[in-house]
């Protein structure tokens, strides 16, 4: 493997590293080796180019919304009154700035531009997001929401 990995060039033990540290990115690199049957040096140089090529991004802390307090999970569908390329990086710009919203994405197939989760403790909390934040970002014309019954599962791609 060389510096410039893509998708086509990550192998089986490769896959295998990536489940093993998006299960424990915590996991030492002697037991990651021994998991994937190879020897510490050749597995820590696997690793360090999939950090390389930018296939792992980061590791990180997964937290369980509900024992922090945000007990409703809500997806909100949003439409923009203008579709250019300003109103679009002035939305993404203040909703990145919300710390309720865990995702956002532009989405095609439907009439509202972007998907959003948010995650709030409870339907005042909801309400004053939705309300005193979010309508208020300059080109929001109209919103749906659907609230989340229970997440089913949730991973990383492999």
């Amino acid at each position: 493997m060389n510096d410039k990995i893509n998708h086509q060039a990550i192998d089986a033990i490769d896959r295998k590293i990536l489940a093993l540290l998006q299960t424990d990115a915590r996991m030492s690199i002697t037991d990651i080796a021994e998991r994937v049957n190879l020897s510490a040096t050749p597995c820590a140089r696997r690793i360090k180019q999939l950090e390389q090529a930018g296939i792992i991004t980061g590791y990180h802390t997964t937290t369980d919304p509900q024992k922090l307090g945000y007990q409703l999970a809500v997806f909100i569908a949003v439409s923009m009154d203008r579709h250019t390329a300003e109103r679009f990086e002035q939305f993404e710009e203040k909703i990145k700035s919300f710390e309720e919203v865990v995702s956002c994405s532009i989405v095609t197939g439907r009439t509202e531009d972007y998907l959003i989760k948010v995650m709030v403790r409870d339907m005042a909390h909801y309400e004053e997001f939705l309300l005193h934040r979010l309508n208020r970002i300059e080109g929001v014309s109209q919103v749906h929401t659907s609230f989340e019954l229970r997440e089913v599962f949730h991973r990383s791609v492999v």
